[in-house]
């Protein structure tokens, strides 16, 4: 609930006791925001007071209206439209607001922890290949809702978890036995998680290779697909691995290393980290163990083949394999490990998974089990889903190779940034390290809010040329108004003009008012995002609070304003402008330039 909300909310409580002799409750008001169309800053639904009225909405509406205006100093006058009543909240109150505002440290932001921890696991890469968009999507996604939430209040703890272990690694370490003839990231000049990446995409074409040649020999597509010899190595190899047999655990540790040591160079670019890093080779025992426990409770069951299954056709869902009949585990053995181990650690109150929406069956299940297994915890399993980013061209495959890695996007939108900024010459005088930087934080803050700017729950699709223009909703737009705002207020500064919060008494214009509601608007649109688990509210505001400075901006002067009480009230309210939206942004992981 925004500032004049509260406010109001508290005022027709005051004046429906007064008018009617009723003591109601905040839940019994309801008021939104006046449509466009019609005067007024707030309007309330009166048809619920009728019953204590006994008169028409319209009436009740003017009564109601009447009181305020004559007894609530913040009403300045109301009118009435079908039995909604249209409040007009007074300049001096919105300047009291931004009064006020001026002076919270950190605005946006609660003012008390919630006391809640919450957890939240993002990124979650294979050590079989390196990060690509969809990856971008969810690093993005996991670091903003964790910032949003700490800007809630609550404690938050960042994790990781690495699938460092199955047969998908293993088809890696079977291509680079087989093709590699010794070779390595430093023999070869390439970053550790392409090279392994790389030879799951070489796996494939083998196995592919296989098939066919299997076919032709006579066997079914299906025969071809189990048989294939190199397939039936990398299960061999997993069976060894979990066994740990000494070399393949050796080559298992050697090639993650590359693998981890490249994801690290690009977690730091995206600005990415971790409270804590968890792997599933650490884990999956712990699971496997869980699951035999439930076993001999009798709360799961073993086919004559061995594999050990879950029957959830009682909560509507079907029978699930938890392991197999040689009796290695699959995901869902280790994410039963994994929360184990994290709720024996953390009080948390709630876990939040973030992962695409392709995986809502597999968080259904892990709630579900964990509760046949007798955890309380289960309940607090969230799994945040998010639609799956596509190109103009279609899906992603990694197995094939035709994927948009990540560090090629970042290292494409950075060029695009440079060149685009040189057209520009916008940033003539800075040295080339400081117009790098620039070009850095223009580049990723264009990547993070084109993805962050769309609903978590919707399939996107994303346009690299449309994300880092410095026109429409796009991040650049936005960073591109901060640094305007702060050249006002350097220029201030360097005139020797100081603004003084709670020292503004001066008339508004609408547009200034506007803009005003608009960062008063800031702390309920961070209480919403974080309920929501939506960084696309903090980045819409973002965009709406830097479109109405603009606006504001082209229509009235600033620092040649010769009022200076006028002059001053513009100073601050630019400074707020700039805070908030530094603070939205902060939020989405976006950093802002000082210059562009």
């Amino acid at each position: 609930m925004t500032i004049e909300k509260k406010m109001l909310t508290q005022q027709v409580l005051e004046a429906v006791k007064a008018c009617y002799g009723v003591e109601l409750t905040e839940k019994d008001v309801q008021l939104q925001e006046t449509r466009k169309e019609f005067a007024g800053d707030l309007t309330v639904v009166v048809f619920p007071f009728t019953r204590y009225s006994r008169k028409s909405p319209e009436e009740t509406a003017k009564e109601l209206g009447e009181y305020l205006k004559q007894n609530i100093e913040e009403v300045e006058t109301y009118n009435v439209i079908k039995g909604f009543l249209n409040v007009v909240i007074s300049s001096a109150y919105w300047i009291e607001v931004l009064n006020d505002v001026a002076k919270e440290e950190k605005y946006g932001y609660a003012k008390e922890p919630s006391g809640k921890t919450y957890m939240i696991e993002y990124s979650s890469p294979n050590t079989n290949k390196p990060l690509h968009l969809g990856h971008i999507r969810n690093n993005f996604l996991g670091w903003s809702v964790s910032e949003i939430q700490k800007a809630n209040g609550h404690n938050v703890i960042m994790v990781n978890l690495v699938n460092d272990r199955g047969i998908h690694i293993c088809k890696s370490m079977i291509a680079w036995e087989k093709f590699a003839n010794g070779a390595t990231p430093e023999s070869t000049g390439t970053k550790g998680d392409h090279f392994v990446g790389d030879y799951y995409v070489r796996f494939d074409k083998e196995y592919k290779a296989q098939i066919k040649e299997l076919i032709e020999q006579g066997k079914t597509e299906e025969e071809a697909k189990k048989e294939a010899p190199i397939l039936l190595e990398a299960q061999e190899m997993l069976r060894k691995w979990e066994a740990g047999d000494e070399k393949v655990v050796s080559l298992w540790r050697t090639m993650n290393d590359w693998v981890l040591k490249g994801f690290d160079e690009t977690y730091k670019m995206m600005g990415i980290s971790f409270d804590k890093v968890y792997f599933e080779s650490q884990t999956y025992k712990k699971g496997r163990d869980l699951v035999l426990k439930g076993l001999a409770d009798g709360v799961l069951y073993r086919k004559d083949t061995g594999s050990v299954w879950a029957d959830l056709t009682g909560d509507g869902l079907d029978h699930k394999l938890l392991l197999r009949d040689d009796g290695t585990s699959v995901y869902m053995t280790q994410d039963i490990g994994t929360a184990y181990d994290r709720f024996n650690e953390f009080n948390m109150d709630q876990e939040i998974y973030v992962v695409g929406n392709e995986q809502n069956y597999h968080f259904q299940v892990l709630s579900l089990v964990c509760k046949k297994l007798g955890f309380d915890w289960a309940d607090k399993i969230k799994h945040l889903s998010y639609g799956m980013v596509e190109l103009p061209e279609g899906k992603m495959k990694s197995r094939e190779g035709t994927v948009v890695d990540a560090d090629d996007l970042i290292d494409e939108m950075i060029h695009t940034a440079r060149t685009t900024s040189e057209e520009l010459g916008k940033l003539d005088g800075y040295t080339k390290e400081e117009a790098e930087e620039v070009y850095r934080k223009v580049a990723l803050g264009a990547l993070k809010y084109f993805i962050l700017k769309v609903d978590p729950k919707k399939t996107m699709m994303f346009n690299p040329k449309e994300s880092i223009d410095f026109n429409g909703n796009t991040g650049p737009f936005i960073q591109y108004t901060y640094t305007r705002i702060k050249s006002v207020l350097r220029k201030a500064e360097e005139a020797g003009v100081k603004i003084v919060p709670g020292d503004i008494h001066t008339a508004l214009t609408e547009k200034e008012q506007n803009l005003v509601k608009l960062i008063a608007k800031l702390p309920a649109v961070v209480k919403e995002a974080g309920d929501n688990y939506s960084p696309a509210l903090i980045g819409n505001y973002a965009y709406e609070l830097a479109k109405e400075f603009n606006q504001f901006y082209h229509d009235y002067s600033i620092l040649k304003e010769e009022n200076e009480k006028v002059r001053n009230l513009r100073l601050l309210l630019a400074r707020q402008c700039s805070v908030a939206i530094q603070n939205a942004m902060g939020m989405l992981g976006i950093e802002m330039p000082e210059r562009m």
